[in-house]
């Protein structure tokens, strides 16, 4: 599946560089055309004219290929590249990735990359479980990023850890079924709605009423289903983070602003993810100035927002497939069930605020699926595999 695909494959510091020479052959092998762009210090371990003569193209390294102002542009490839591979990827190089420290030509090349990103660490076993380099690796992955996990080793403990790149062959092969993947996938051309992260409801002009939601499983649910050839509209609350420009986002703030976008989405949608954290209640007045300190209390009353998944639930037409959530702190299941039932959901995501480390703020979750014909556990994982569990889910049911 990799025929005609134009892979940009990035090579860094490390005496595994030498491995690149045998990625690229598969890659070539299968039909896909390779764009090597190095690091200064991997040329320290492989040279240039190598490379190039395996790919048949100039090795990029530096921004100016000469000194009459001719320059390489990073952006030119972010746009060229169906994806981009960093094999071997060092520690170092991992943590610039991680923290946007466009230094080099690679770095710059993956900051602007349109397409996935995979990444293969190369590296002494010691300084790849440090935490920092597993905090990096983190880091990469909540921003959509894939980890083609090394091999095994042991540290100078001598207890046994990670470190060493996987081999090549194993390398073309996690592309080559991510190829593949893309192609067969149930939802190539279907049109997924998706909501996510918090609801602000306004107090006065500078306070509100709103949670602690990020909006990072909604985000990566919206990568998942657009890296299984989605159409996905994402109607999203108040956050900072970013998705592809191709995709069409909506920004709102208000419950009832999310509302009026949702009903209108889910008329041509194929499926809804209701994956936001929507205010259940907002103030029944909205000072027009700030609220002065005047007295020792301030009372607020609260009229409750629109039950967006239950709205839905009542227009979803017998093709249409809706995913909720439940973000629950007791008596989960039982209130999980509730809610499946009272939407009209096709099935529900149940996490608990009692799982440390999951749910807000965090990069990890642990959900259960729950359906009307049962219920599937999962283990705490990656919002980002997460993603690919709900996603499996809601293939085998649209």
């Amino acid at each position: 599946m990799l025929k005609g695909k134009r892979i940009v494959l990035g090579i860094t510091g490390s005496i595994a560089a030498y491995k690149a020479c045998l990625i690229i052959r598969g890659l070539v092998k299968q039909g896909a055309e390779v764009q090597v762009v190095i690091t200064p210090a991997g040329k320290e371990f492989i040279t240039p004219i190598t490379l190039s003569a395996l790919t048949h193209k100039p090795v990029i390294s530096e921004f100016f290929s000469q000194r009459d102002g001719t320059w390489n542009s990073h952006v030119d490839l972010g746009l060229w590249a169906d994806a981009m591979l960093i094999a071997p990827a060092t520690a170092s190089t991992i943590g610039k990735m991680a923290n946007g420290i466009a230094d080099n030509m690679l770095i710059t090349t993956y900051l602007s990359m349109k397409a996935p990103v995979f990444v293969a660490p190369a590296m002494d076993l010691d300084m790849y479980a440090h935490p920092t380099t597993q905090q990096n690796l983190e880091r990469l992955k909540s921003f959509g990023n894939t980890i083609i996990e090394p091999q095994s080793g042991f540290l100078a403990s001598g207890l046994e850890g990670k470190g060493r790149m996987e081999e090549p062959e194993k390398i073309v092969k996690a592309l080559d079924v991510f190829f593949d993947g893309e192609k067969q996938t149930r939802l190539s051309g279907k049109r997924i709605m998706i909501t996510a992260g918090p609801t602000y409801e306004k107090i006065d002009p500078v306070r509100f009423i709103g949670n602690y939601s990020s909006g990072k499983m909604g985000f990566a649910l919206v990568e998942e289903c657009r890296r299984r050839g989605a159409d996905v509209i994402l109607i999203a609350g108040p956050v900072s983070m970013q998705c592809d420009p191709e995709i069409e986002r909506v920004n709102v703030e208000s419950c009832e602003e999310m509302y009026q976008e949702a009903v209108k989405a889910f008329d041509n949608a194929d499926a809804a993810i209701l994956c936001a954290a929507v205010a259940d209640f907002r103030p029944e007045t909205v000072a027009s100035k700030k609220i002065k300190r005047e007295k020792d209390n301030l009372v607020l009353r609260l009229a409750p927002t629109h039950d967006i998944a239950a709205a839905l639930g009542k227009l979803k037409r017998e093709n249409q497939r809706m995913v909720g959530f439940a973000l629950e702190t007791n008596d989960e299941e039982l209130n999980a069930k509730k809610k499946l039932q009272k939407k009209n959901l096709d099935f529900i995501v149940l996490n608990s605020t009692r799982n440390e480390g999951t749910t807000f703020r965090s990069n990890d979750n642990q959900i259960s699926i729950i359906s009307a014909t049962g219920q599937k556990d999962f283990p705490k994982k990656p919002k980002t595999e997460v993603a690919k569990d709900i996603i499996d889910e809601l293939e085998s049911i649209i």
